[in-house]
Parts: structure tokens; C-alpha cells; sequence
């Protein structure tokens, strides 16, 4: 990747940071939310969720995600909480939503380039999961931990993690950490308008150049 960017014509300042050589940075911020009692562990299962949801007498709300969690471990005692945790049980860390906005002050908003100052929701993303068992840190809690790190002043990144913002904001917010401005771009798209991604084996940049396409042509697609 660092490669074919480098043929494109990209360059960056020092070396690229990897997340998973970082982890105990995330853990330290993790833990500053927990001795804030903003974090909570959470032992469902996707499965269990699905069931919760579909059983309840109202309809799910819809998050940025998917159906809101509908707060199951969020009502354990903090006894069982450790005694499920020192018996071993996988768990997740999520975000006291209500408890993460009466921690701060007033409205979010931030600065999307082009559109000036856009209000955030985070209430939107309900409980977000901000570790996993199966990933020590989230998306959300790295990049912002990473972009306050490296003194990122704007973010440049797809349109489809604009909501996201909202729930950055809010991390940002509680953690103290500078607030940077944003510009989330179009996405690629096929012919159909389906986004190009990996999963559906869409065409890299190495495939480009090496069907002879110029740097300066994959820049044109992209315009």
C-alpha cells in the first residue's frame, strides 16, 4: 500500500503509525473513561442482542451501526460485573452514552469543509463499543486517540464515515483532546454506484498500474 501511494505521488511525515504496536496506549485511555465511570463491560453476544431486540414491545431504533444495544448489561451491579469478569467471561467495553453527555458541557459540533459548523448527535450511536475482546482498541477510540497524538488538523476521509464524526467528537470532548476540522469526500463507485471495496474485489491500485494506467490517469478517475 505505502508503495503504490508512493507511485501515486503521496509522501507523509515520518514513519506510518501501526495501531496494534500501540495497544497500551489505548488501554490507558480506556481506562481514564472507566475511572470516570463511563465505561461499563457488556457480555451479550451479537446473538443475544438480536434476541433483545426482537423481543422488545417497541420497535428497534435504528443507529449509524445498526438497532441500538438496549443497555442489558448496563443495568448489572457492579458485584456481578466482576465476578462474571474474574470467572473469565468474554466482554466488550461500550460507552455509557447518558452518562458520557452529562460529562459535558453544552452542544458538539465541528467544521466540515464546505458546510461549516454541523451539530453533532452522538446519542445516535446509542452504547458504542469501544473495545472488544477480539479488538483491544475500536476504530473510534484510535483514530482519535491517534489524530490528537500526531496533531492532526484535518481529517480527510470517505462520506460514509461522516456520522461517525459525531461520536469523535464526543471522545474528543471527554478526553481533552484537540478538535480537529474535517472534510469527508465522495466515495468511488462502479458504473452501478456501488462502492468499490475490497470485499467485492474491486480494482487497486497496483491493478491499475499494472495495466499501464499513469499516476496522473488514476488521479483523473477520481476527479
Amino acid at each position: 500500500i505505502l508503495e503504490d501511494l508512493a507511485w501515486l505521488g503521496l509522501d507523509w511525515d515520518g514513519a506510518v503509525r501501526i495501531q496494534s504496536q500501540h495497544l497500551a496506549e489505548y488501554r490507558a485511555a480506556l481506562d481514564a473513561l472507566e475511572a470516570r465511570g463511563l465505561l461499563y463491560p457488556c457480555f451479550c453476544t451479537r446473538a443475544d442482542i438480536a434476541r433483545e431486540v426482537a423481543a422488545s414491545a417497541t420497535a428497534p431504533h435504528p443507529g449509524p451501526d445498526g438497532p441500538l444495544y438496549p443497555g442489558t448489561c448496563r443495568r448489572l451491579s457492579a458485584d456481578e460485573r466482576a465476578a462474571r469478569i474474574a470467572r473469565g467471561e468474554p466482554h466488550a467495553l461500550r460507552l455509557d452514552m447518558a452518562a458520557a453527555l452529562a460529562a459535558i458541557p453544552g452542544e458538539l459540533s465541528f467544521a466540515e469543509a464546505g458546510r461549516g459548523r454541523l451539530r453533532c448527535d452522538p446519542a445516535r450511536f446509542g452504547d458504542a463499543v469501544l473495545a472488544r475482546k477480539d479488538a483491544p482498541a475500536s476504530y473510534h477510540l484510535c483514530v482519535t486517540h491517534d489524530d490528537a497524538l500526531q496533531g492532526v488538523t484535518l481529517v480527510t476521509r470517505g462520506e460514509d464515515l461522516l456520522p461517525a464524526t459525531d461520536l469523535h467528537r464526543l471522545i474528543q470532548t471527554l478526553m481533552g483532546w484537540p478538535e480537529p476540522a474535517y472534510a469527508h469526500h465522495r466515495l468511488l463507485t462502479d458504473p452501478s454506484g456501488r462502492r468499490l471495496a475490497n470485499r467485492d474485489r474491486a480494482a487497486t491500485l497496483r491493478d491499475l498500474r499494472a495495466a499501464g494506467h499513469s499516476p496522473s490517469q488514476v488521479l483523473a478517475l477520481a476527479m
